[in-house]
Parts: structure tokens; C-alpha cells; sequence
């Protein structure tokens, strides 16, 4: 499991959601071509999530983010 990275919330598809400023659902998620293994912090399966970059002139965040089930995405930072 990926310990570096720690669960910000899950939320249902479009919900808004603002990583250091920036709403995700109003940018293109591009992938970074890695992925995390984690557990879902309600039921403890097993889940593997691709790690995303979105940016704007300004800023750029990563982020790993994927379905726990139809429409509820679990959405993940790395922790420093």
C-alpha cells in the first residue's frame, strides 16, 4: 500500500472539490502515467488509483483518484 499518500475525501461524481485552488472537475486530469495501490478508508478493499495532474497558469496539483463504486470517486494527495 502506498502510506505517502492519505485520503482527502470521497465524493460523488461532479461534486466540487478544490485542490489548492483548483476545482477538479474543471480541468482536463492528465496522467502521470503512475498509479497508487490503497485501501478504501470505509470498507477496506483493495483498490488500484492513476495519479492525475491538473494545472492552470498558476498552479499545478497531482492527485490519484478513482471509483469506489458507480459515480463515488475516492480522491487522494501525497502527505509530506
Amino acid at each position: 500500500m502506498n502510506d505517502n499518500w492519505q485520503h482527502i475525501r470521497t465524493i460523488t461524481d461532479g461534486e466540487p472539490l478544490e485542490l489548492h485552488g483548483l476545482n477538479i472537475w474543471n480541468h482536463d486530469w492528465k496522467s502521470t502515467g503512475e498509479s497508487i495501490r490503497i485501501k478504501d478508508p470505509l470498507y477496506g478493499q483493495d483498490y488500484t488509483f492513476p495519479v492525475y495532474e491538473i494545472s492552470n497558469a498558476y498552479t499545478s496539483v497531482q492527485f490519484a483518484a478513482g471509483e469506489f463504486s458507480n459515480d463515488v470517486w475516492g480522491i487522494y494527495m501525497k502527505s509530506y
